[in-house]
């Protein structure tokens, strides 16, 4: 379940002190006030235990196993239909791809760079 029978017990205190002080103001006996309020606590009581069962199936997430076994089909999926037939041999993939890193370049010239083509283009944008 999500939550705690805490949360329970104090939707009860929270129905029992709405109902007790609405009640209140009406011109009911003292008794029939108290028992309507400790009914209604009661029910408040078990109504939030189907309110936490739906959130906690709302929330639910699966178990980890459950998540690999979908990436590992989800693998064998596109390693199958990566499978060029005709050619014998697998399609170029993204991931084959390497991606273009500046090691060699310090921060201060990437700055400058991107300072200069700023300025390049404020000057673009005032002159039209």
């Amino acid at each position: 379940m999500y939550g705690s029978i805490f949360y329970n017990c104090w939707a009860a205190l929270l129905a029992f002190t709405i109902y007790f002080f609405i009640t209140l103001s009406q011109s009911q006996a003292p008794a029939q006030i108290l028992i309507g309020s400790f009914v209604t606590a009661a029910v408040a009581f078990f109504v939030t235990f189907a309110v936490r069962y739906l959130l906690a199936y709302v929330l639910y997430t699966p178990d980890q196993q459950l998540f690999e076994e979908v990436a590992e089909q989800n693998e064998t999926d596109i390693e199958t239909l990566n499978h060029d037939p005709y050619l014998d041999k697998e399609m170029p993939t993204t991931s084959n791809y390497s991606t273009v890193e500046y090691n060699d370049e310090s921060p201060e010239e990437i700055a400058q760079v991107v300072r200069t083509m700023l300025s390049q283009d404020d000057t673009a944008t005032n002159n039209s």
